[in-house]
């Protein structure tokens, strides 16, 4: 837990050597009251020194300031040196200091993600803000998607994909009844239509299983079979099936053009955050697994000069000592094309316990940063391996100065002019 690790008395009467004390840098920080029955105040600031000289300076009668000089009684805080790490760690106190409302306070609201909902015995792509947790602490009832910008970003992905497959959009019963009408989509043979038998259990499982390993592989799986089918279709001079294919792998495109790396099965949410550290020539790397924040860990570039290993050689061997991810693909061979859903709701065990509010927050933390404009740190996601040549260039362009910004001190964290992510607004309860 990134804890409060500074703390200050406060005493009106040495008001100057109080406020002299504290560093002009962001920080969290929590104002904690004389009254052992009044509740402490939590507050996220851009400068903590100027900040805390306007809640507990001398009181202006001609203002109407909120003034703390004669509440508070001492503070304790945490210097942070990202937008990143500041509402990590705003997040991470309030959830232990205000259990009840700290949800209000950081104004979390679940993140959009794609469910195909495989509870139902013929499943349905839709978007949601809630992920079902078993008692076992995996997903449960289908696979997610995701986390997406805004619930219309993830319905405007859902139908451009749902166009590529003949999955059901509608939200009936179905009763495989041969006199139902059916929809609009079955009339323009863009659903298999199991309301009125249209198809089989089976051959809607098929459906099914190639949506989701659509959306396991971001589209390389549908691909790929239009690609082999093209070419296997122009060997055999069929240039009119060749061409019709062709077509669709430029639907395929037109769905998936403007789509953010972010969204991805959470199984397969595993990615690393660099962020710039408290120290000098310092990053804090923080490990996404399945969608859930590790705490960070320091990577020190200025004590790596009386180090033999390299700072590549290091993370290596901070990620490669953690468990090996797995991966597997939802998509087991072997098995009938029915048994496509007993596979995957297996292989949702995978993302480890935890709650449903914790992975739906840890989710909100990570959507919240990635989609901010302007975005501080960088990203790298997992494939077969972490991409190590890449973040440590990265690391490089994180620790390079900006050429209209002074050198930070050493030991004191870096003070970036622009805005950080979360930081516009000094948020406090």
């Amino acid at each position: 837990m990134l804890t409060l690790d500074s703390a200050l008395e406060f005493d009106p009467s040495r008001d100057e050597d109080f406020f002299t004390a504290l560093p002009a840098y962001p920080a969290v920080c929590l104002i904690e009251p004389k009254e052992t029955s009044a509740q402490p105040l939590f507050i996220r600031t851009q400068d903590l020194r100027r900040r805390l000289q306007r809640l507990l300076g001398p009181l202006d009668s001609s203002s109407k300031r909120l003034n703390l000089r004669d509440f508070a009684k001492s503070i304790r805080y945490r210097i942070t040196a990202s937008g990143f790490e500041q509402t990590f760690a705003y997040y991470q106190n309030a959830r232990e200091l205000f259990p009840d409302r700290y949800q209000e306070m950081l104004r979390i609201r679940p993140p959009a993600v794609l469910k195909v909902n495989l509870r139902n015995a013929y499943p349905r792509c839709y978007a949601t803000r809630k992920i079902s947790i078993a008692s076992n602490g995996a997903p449960s009832g289908g696979v997610y998607y995701g986390p997406f910008p805004s619930r219309k970003a993830a319905d405007a992905f859902a139908e451009r994909a749902l166009d590529l497959f003949k999955v059901r959009r509608c939200q009936i019963k179905i009763r495989r009844d041969p006199t139902f009408p059916g929809c609009i989509y079955s009339e323009m043979k863009m659903c298999l239509a199991p309301c009125f038998a249209g198809c089989t259990k089976e051959e809607y499982d098929v459906e099914v299983q190639r949506l989701v390993a659509f959306l396991e592989t971001g589209g390389a799986s549908l691909r790929e079979n239009l690609q082999a089918e093209r070419n296997q279709s122009s060997e055999e001079m069929d240039f009119e099936k060749a061409a019709l294919l062709h077509k669709k792998l430029d639907k395929l495109d037109d769905a998936l053009r403007g789509q953010p790396e972010l969204p991805r099965r959470l199984q397969d949410l595993n990615a690393i955050i660099l962020q710039r550290g408290r120290a000098d020539q310092s990053i804090s790397v923080y490990e996404v697994r399945a969608g859930k924040i590790a705490e960070p860990f320091e990577l020190s570039f200025a004590a790596l000069a009386g180090d033999p290993r390299s700072a590549e050689q290091i993370l290596r061997e901070r990620l490669e000592a953690k468990q090996p991810l797995a991966t597997p693909s939802v998509i087991d061979q072997s098995m009938t094309p029915g048994a496509v859903i007993p596979s995957a709701a297996r292989n949702l065990s995978l993302l480890g316990s935890t709650s449903q509010a914790e992975l739906s927050e840890h989710l909100w933390l990570l959507a919240r940063w990635f989609y901010s404009n302007p975005r501080q740190g960088e990203i790298f996601f997992r494939g077969n391996a972490w991409p190590y040549r890449k973040m440590m260039r990265a690391c490089a362009r994180l620790l390079a100065p900006p050429e209209d910004q002074p050198q930070p001190q050493s030991g004191k964290p870096h003070q970036n002019n622009s805005p950080q992510s979360g930081g516009k607004r000094e948020n406090h309860s």
